[in-house]
């Protein structure tokens, strides 16, 4: 079964709403926008990052439009310097490849390792977009529906401010 089918038959089995398509290969959040449908979602950019002892593992996702402070997160953590995960970490935690990142890989994380930060300017929006950890594909969902989401997977999870 591939990534996608996954994440779908995820989705279905918690009885979860959702729509997606498919559009070209987009490995970066400018990428993804040139195929958006006017599907009127937030669109999300997703960063997976590691402490700097490399215990902790952080997925932080936030509006694409906007860059993520990462200064104030370390701040905010209080774990030292953060930095951005290896792809080896992001296969071993999340089971995915860069630029295939999403709340998705959490399915993967069988041990709720790895703690989700969303921009708090996500909680207003009505309608979100991720990969379906393939980044050949969109899936559009009502932010109720990704929090349904959210309280399946079990991983622990906040709203901050992001930027």
């Amino acid at each position: 079964m591939n990534r996608r089918e996954t994440v779908f038959e995820y989705l279905d089995a918690h009885g979860i709403e959702y729509t997606w398509y498919e559009h070209p290969e987009a490995y970066t959040v400018a990428e993804a926008q040139r195929y958006c449908h006017g599907d009127g979602a937030q669109h999300c950019k997703n960063l997976f990052f590691r402490n700097h002892k490399g215990t902790r593992h952080y997925l932080v996702s936030l509006d694409c439009n906007h860059d993520l402070d990462i200064h104030s997160l370390e701040r905010r953590l209080g774990q030292g310097r953060l930095s951005f995960a290896s792809p080896e970490r992001m296969e071993r935690y999340l089971g995915l490849r860069p630029g295939s990142v999403s709340p998705f890989g959490l399915i993967n994380d069988t041990h709720n390792h790895v703690h989700l930060f969303l921009d708090r300017a996500l909680a207003a929006k009505p309608v979100l977009s991720f990969h379906p950890n393939d980044n050949r594909a969109t899936v559009v969902i009502a932010r109720e529906q990704f929090e349904r989401y959210l309280a399946a997977v079990g991983n622990s999870y906040e709203y901050i401010e992001a930027y």
